[in-house]
């Protein structure tokens, strides 16, 4: 059976999903997926942008980080799908990939495909399990399996979110745990991946 294929789509300002998104990327690979790591495009104007230095800073640091596309959601078996919090809900710039999506939906193109989702906000309750739940309902639209991170993990007691790994980026870069427990995401996306396709080849 060839590999299973993962698509990390994600949008971060300052580089806190960012750095989630590389350790769930680490995780599936670790687990021999195929992985494709995408951003969706910027949409804030420039002018906001320069205003924040290390949204300045992060937007030049990921210029080789390729774009996400339909293809990308396509081609994949498992979609992990990464975001800070705002206001309790994802980034407008993952929605508006999101948004694009009708087409595929429409054709069944992203029905029976695993899915899952991770975030970051600001202050600690600043609206990760209510961001990573609105991002379950476009899930449940697709027809999509969601596989959360659950307790499965012993790491899983220590970041605390069985929705998606989740960071308070007040509190400065992921933690070694709360990076742990991002590769465990991955690794857990791509077995569940890996037993639904070989499922369906037998």
């Amino acid at each position: 059976m060839e590999p299973v294929k993962v698509a990390i789509i994600y949008y971060s300002a300052t580089g806190t999903v960012h750095a989630l998104a590389r350790a769930v990327a680490e995780g599936a690979e670790k687990a021999g997926a195929h992985v494709r790591l995408r951003k969706v495009a910027e949409t804030a104007p420039s002018e906001a942008i320069s205003a924040n230095p290390a949204w300045a800073q992060h937007r030049q640091d990921t210029a080789d980080v390729t774009e996400a596309a339909h293809d990308d959601l396509e081609w994949a078996d498992a979609v992990l799908f990464g975001t800070p919090s705002r206001f309790g809900n994802p980034a407008n710039q993952l929605r508006q990939f999101i948004d694009t999506t009708g087409p595929l939906w429409f054709q069944g193109k992203l029905v029976d495909k695993v899915y899952s989702a991770f975030t970051a906000s600001n202050t600690a309750h600043g609206g990760q399990e209510s961001t990573l739940l609105a991002l379950g309902n476009t899930f449940y639209h697709w027809g999509g399996i969601i596989v959360p991170p659950g307790y499965a993990d012993p790491v899983q007691f220590q970041s605390g979110n069985p929705y998606g790994t989740s960071h308070v980026g007040g509190d400065g870069p992921p933690s070694e745990v709360i990076l742990q427990a991002a590769r465990f995401q991955g690794r857990r996306v791509v077995d569940t991946a890996a037993s639904l396709k070989a499922g369906r080849a037998a």
